[in-house]
């Protein structure tokens, strides 16, 4: 007595379980469904939802596993493999079930697994021969997609004809294409609607009323990804980033893990919004978990973090990079940068000269060239390396005025003026509107006592660039030390100050000429100027400032 009633209970029990799962299938179709035709966010939760609660009821419900598959994958919340997985998993559940077959193949062919694509749509198609339409269109389309991806050749597409005409032919038999091909033809004819009269608006350049009818098109059809995108690509057509990148966000809310879509958002960051530099780290990662072995979605999340600051997330990405892709010269020059950053000098170094060897267009090889250059110049004080580098970066790039402009600074630094005063004028020639290379000249030129030389050559510099607040201090100079002329110095040191109020060398300066005129109090105020200024500037020796405004009041 007690055994029969148990098993009765069970039975009971396990009825129950298998009805509510039923159920809850029901409500997921339903939600899916409507996902499909309007793409609302709120229907695809719901078919999730209701999906994963089917599952727990009755775990052995194949079409759940693999419905809910294309859901999570949409919302950006499995990978392939995690949806390649869970077909297999349904194939596992109802070896003869079509469709667990059509959708396992439709995530092999995404992960370019074009032969287990193959071998599951035409499992699909043995099952059943008569109803497979869908099948056949997708073998044909997975062949035609095999032929974009590697090599066109014959055997693929005779196949691929074959499927598409046999799938034509056939699609009357399979009630669930036409089913889907009714309810989606109202949808369609909307959709060559609105794409018409979008892309005749942008033909005309009407691109506002284009927007407009793409706003339009987006509430009535509910394809938000589609036409957001459209608005987004619109707006930047009319260098409105901030209007696009706020379209393709919204894009996003649709399918967050659209990669179309997280490029454009993250590329829009990078170039016009450096303060939501973590909203690029962000869709970059995302693409990450997408394309796991895309070098260069590693080279640019070491870009984002350099300007952030975070120099180890930054040599970790770059080397991320170099991980997939070892032979790319930009990522060694990019690792080799960051490296410097860290003060590894040594290791920055070697990736430099990687990169300089493979070099893959002179002009950009000419540039690492000169980065080595100062690395050994300013940190390892090779002169002679700098120097042969310099020089190699001529060879490559004989009409770039900064080679010159670094060749003058290093010569210098040598003290060898000649040398110096010969490649800015090189400098010069190659680029005349250049005020930099009038400063630094005529700096050299004042070095050499060639004052009418160097007075001239700071004009250049003024009159190129009137804002040249250190050319203005450059020049009061030669007229306060060099030919003494203490009211034109007196009016370029305030110029400079005018133009730049924390200038803490303006500011000395002019404490220096107003004591040669015995003008003591204002004076020793441009130097207590200087003083307080240089305690966060630190550009001179704190102690000569102090000597200058105590010898005002010496006896």
């Amino acid at each position: 007595m007690f055994e029969e009633t148990t098993e009765n209970t069970f039975e009971t029990e396990e009825f129950d379980f298998n009805s509510m799962a039923q159920d809850y299938m029901e409500f997921a179709r339903k939600y899916h469904e409507q996902y499909l035709i309007k793409g609302k966010k709120s229907d695809l939760d719901n078919a999730v939802d209701n999906y994963i609660d089917a599952i727990k009821f009755n775990p052995n419900i194949a079409e759940a596993y693999y419905r809910l598959a294309t859901l999570l994958w949409d919302k950006g919340e499995i990978n392939l493999s995690s949806a390649i997985e869970q077909c297999k998993s349904a194939i596992n559940l109802s070896p003869k079930n079509p469709n667990a077959h059509i959708y396992a193949a439709y995530f092999l062919e995404m992960a370019k697994d074009f032969d287990g694509a193959e071998k599951e749509l035409k499992e699909a198609i043995k099952l059943n021969p008569i109803k497979a339409a869908r099948s056949r269109l997708s073998l044909a389309s997975m062949y035609l997609d095999k032929m974009q991806q590697t090599n066109v050749n014959a055997k693929d597409m005779s196949q691929s004809l074959y499927y598409m005409l046999s799938g034509g032919l056939s699609i009357a038999l399979d009630y669930p294409s036409v089913k889907m091909i009714y309810k989606n033809l109202s949808k369609t004819v909307s959709l060559m609607f609105y794409d018409t009269v979008g892309k005749l608006l942008e033909k005309t350049k009407n691109y506002s009323m284009a927007v407009k009818a793409y706003d339009i098109a987006a509430s009535s059809t509910g394809m938000n990804e589609l036409y957001y995108q459209k608005i987004g690509d619109l707006n930047v057509q009319e260098e409105d980033p901030i209007t696009a990148r706020k379209s393709y966000i919204k894009a996003l809310e649709t399918n967050p893990m659209n990669k179309e879509l997280l490029f454009k958002v993250a590329t829009i960051t990078q170039v016009y919004f450096e303060d939501e530099i973590n909203t690029a780290i962000d869709c970059y990662t995302k693409l990450l978990s997408l394309e796991e072995n895309n070098a260069n979605i590693y080279y640019e999340l070491g870009h984002l973090y350099m300007k952030k600051d975070d120099v180890i997330n930054s040599i970790n990405a770059f080397k991320l990079a170099l991980d997939k892709d070892e032979q790319n010269p930009f990522y060694h020059n990019a690792l080799a940068y960051a490296l410097v950053k860290a003060e590894q000098f040594e290791d920055a170094v070697e990736h430099y000269k990687i990169a300089i060897n493979k070099n893959p267009d002179a002009e950009w090889t000419a540039i690492v060239c000169q980065a080595l250059a100062s690395l050994y110049h300013n940190v390892f004080d090779d002169v002679d390396s700098a120097l042969d580098l310099l020089k190699s970066a001529l060879i490559l790039d004989e009409d770039n005025d900064d080679i010159y402009l670094e060749l003058g600074d290093i010569y210098s630094s040598t003290e060898d003026i000649d040398s110096a005063i010969k490649a800015y004028c090189e400098a010069i020639k190659l680029n005349p509107k250049n005020a930099v290379s009038y400063n630094k000249c005529a700096m050299a030129l004042w070095q050499k006592d060639y004052l009418e030389e160097a007075i001239i050559a700071y004009h250049k510099a003024i009159g190129i660039n009137p804002e040249y607040y250190t050319a203005y201090n450059n020049l009061g100079v030669i007229y306060l030390d060099g030919i003494r002329n203490l009211k034109e110095a007196k009016g370029l040191f305030e110029k400079a100050i005018d133009i730049k109020p924390d200038y803490v060398m303006a500011h000395f300066n002019l404490g220096r000429v107003l004591q040669e005129l015995g003008k003591s109090i204002d004076a020793a105020k441009s130097y207590q100027k200087a003083l307080e200024i240089n305690e966060i500037e630190a550009e001179l020796d704190t102690e000569e400032i102090r000597t200058r405004l105590y010898s005002l009041f010496e006896v």
